[in-house]
């Protein structure tokens, strides 16, 4: 009789399909265990994140060697809500790595209001070989990975957006170097709304030995129990992780990058007016980024709000790389994919 349990094991340690052909000079080192699913950012461990960057890195650079690298894998794409940059860029890297996507858009019903979740995951394990989910809730998120034994991509959720987390680092590692970056000598000022995305821009940051701020109002602070995990790998990795509530000039000042996100994210639209009067004096302006660096770039996960967080001549400016982050939305995509879906 078949150990069900052994099979799983089997499926999320895959040796990774680039250690197939090492160098002929010499062997490749030995990559870090990936997890089984990314359903936050600090599933990943310091040494995994940084060959997620190294692979993404790779992958862009060399897009034919990796045609094939996924042919005959298919990835399932479930979204509770709309987008253009996670579901274009899942859809294209799975595809352009040699293998398929299937996409269910579940418009008004949200996932576990169909059945339940626990069926869902063990349908789709079946049919599928990874699964990428946004969702409202994180718990649905969580349920999926816990019941599905492939793996499980967390797109987006209330609480953590890894994928996004993992592109901004490796944009500004692009930027301004990866040895920089990992000796903090690069520093990340994030202004606005202490949401999903500061949220794993704080885990990912911490894996990745960079210096990140926080300016957020007092009653929008990342949670707590985030901020601890994130300070936790801080400890271990050099990394440096400051909050300034209500100052935004401070937390910018010197930065490299400074970064903002909408201030009512889907599902908060009903807050809009309120937060709009909240959160004026984070507004990324020309006067605001003339506190930052001389050589810094104004970053955004887009879409973006202009004149809300962000004015039009900042983001319209040559300091602006939020269609380099857009593009590297792609590249990640892939490392991820490659990451999770390595060959047995």
């Amino acid at each position: 009789m078949c150990d069900y349990s052994s099979v799983c094991i089997i499926i999320h340690y895959r040796r990774r399909p680039w250690s197939a052909a090492p160098s002929r000079n010499a062997p490749r080192p030995a990559r870090p265990a990936a997890p089984s699913d990314l359903v936050r950012d600090d599933d990943f461990s310091p040494a995994g994140a940084g060959a997620v960057l190294d692979l993404a890195a790779e992958v862009k650079a060399r897009p034919q060697r990796f045609a094939t690298a996924l042919a005959g894998r298919t990835l399932a794409v479930l979204f509770e809500k709309r987008s253009l940059r996670t579901r274009l860029t899942f859809e294209l890297a799975i595809q352009t790595l040699g293998g398929n996507s299937v996409f269910m858009d579940t418009g008004p019903q949200r996932i576990p209001d169909r059945e339940p979740i626990a069926d869902i995951a063990r349908n789709l394990e079946r049919w599928v070989d990874a699964v990428a989910l946004r969702t409202f809730s994180h718990t649905t998120v969580e349920e999926f990975a816990k019941w599905a034994r492939i793996p499980v991509i967390n797109g987006l959720s209330e609480l953590f957006h890894p994928c996004q987390a993992l592109t901004d680092w490796f944009t500004l590692s692009e930027i301004f170097g990866r040895k920089a970056l990992h000796s903090g000598r690069v520093t990340l000022a994030f202004v606005g709304d202490g949401n999903n995305v500061a949220h794993s821009l704080m885990l990912t940051g911490a894996l990745c030995g960079a210096h990140l701020r926080l300016a957020c109002p007092k009653a929008y602070q990342p949670q707590e129990e985030i901020v601890a995990a994130a300070r936790r790998i801080a400890r271990k990795t050099g990394s440096r992780l400051e909050l300034f509530p209500d100052r935004p000039e401070k937390a910018v000042e010197g930065a490299h990058g400074v970064y903002t996100d909408v201030w009512a994210s889907m599902g908060f639209e009903h807050e809009a007016a309120e937060r709009a009067q909240i959160f004026a004096p984070y507004q990324v302006t020309p006067e605001l980024m003339s506190h930052a660096a001389r050589n810094a770039v104004f970053m955004h996960c887009l879409p973006a709000h202009r004149g809300e967080e962000v004015a039009e001549e900042v983001i319209e400016s040559k300091r602006s790389v939020v269609f380099d982050q857009a593009e590297n939305r792609l590249h990640v995509a892939k490392a991820i994919l490659l990451t999770l879906l390595s060959n047995p």
